[in-house]
C-alpha cells in the first residue's frame, strides 16, 4: 500500500479491506488467465500462447499502481477489466450446458465473471473512499 507521509494519511480499516479485496481479486484474475489459457482449457485452433499473451499482458499494465494503492489506477483498471467480465458472461452463456470438468470452459468462465465483479465493485469503492481520504472536500 502507499507510504504514509504528512501529505498522505494512513488508510482507514474499511479502505484497507477494500484494497486487499480488490488487489487479491485482480491478482487472482491474472493467475486464472495464465492457468486457463496456458494449460487448463486453452482455445482451440490458434497458435499456442496467442490468447495467453493477448489476455494476460493488458492485465499487467496497472499492476504496479494497484499494488501501491493508487486510487486513480484502481479507477481505470476497473474499466480495463470490463472486457474480461463480458468474456466471462458470454462464455458462461455459451457453455451453460457443459458439465463441470477440469478442462471444460464453463467453470473458468464463471470464475472469471465472479472475479471481475468482485474487482469492479471493490476497486470502485476503494478509489472513491481513498480519494476522499487523500483529498478531503473543502468546507
Amino acid at each position: 500500500m502507499t507510504r504514509t507521509t504528512a501529505a498522505s494519511p494512513a488508510p482507514s480499516a474499511r479502505v484497507q479491506r477494500l484494497y486487499y479485496l480488490a488487489s487479491s481479486t485482480y491478482v487472482a484474475l491474472i493467475l486464472l488467465s495464465l492457468a486457463w489459457e496456458g494449460w487448463l482449457a486453452p482455445a482451440q485452433g490458434v497458435p499456442p500462447g496467442f490468447w495467453l499473451t493477448l489476455k494476460t499482458l493488458p492485465l499487467l499494465l496497472p499492476l504496479f499502481g494497484l499494488l501501491h494503492g493508487r486510487p486513480y489506477t484502481y479507477a481505470w483498471a476497473s474499466m480495463l477489466v470490463l472486457p474480461y467480465f463480458i468474456e466471462g458472461v458470454v462464455l458462461t452463456y455459451q457453455f451453460r450446458a457443459e458439465t463441470f470438468a477440469l478442462h471444460a470452459t464453463l467453470p473458468y468462465a464463471l470464475l472469471e465473471t465472479l472475479l471481475c465483479t468482485g474487482f469492479i465493485i471493490a476497486a470502485t469503492f476503494y478509489a472513491r473512499l481513498r480519494g476522499m481520504e487523500l483529498h478531503p472536500p473543502a468546507d
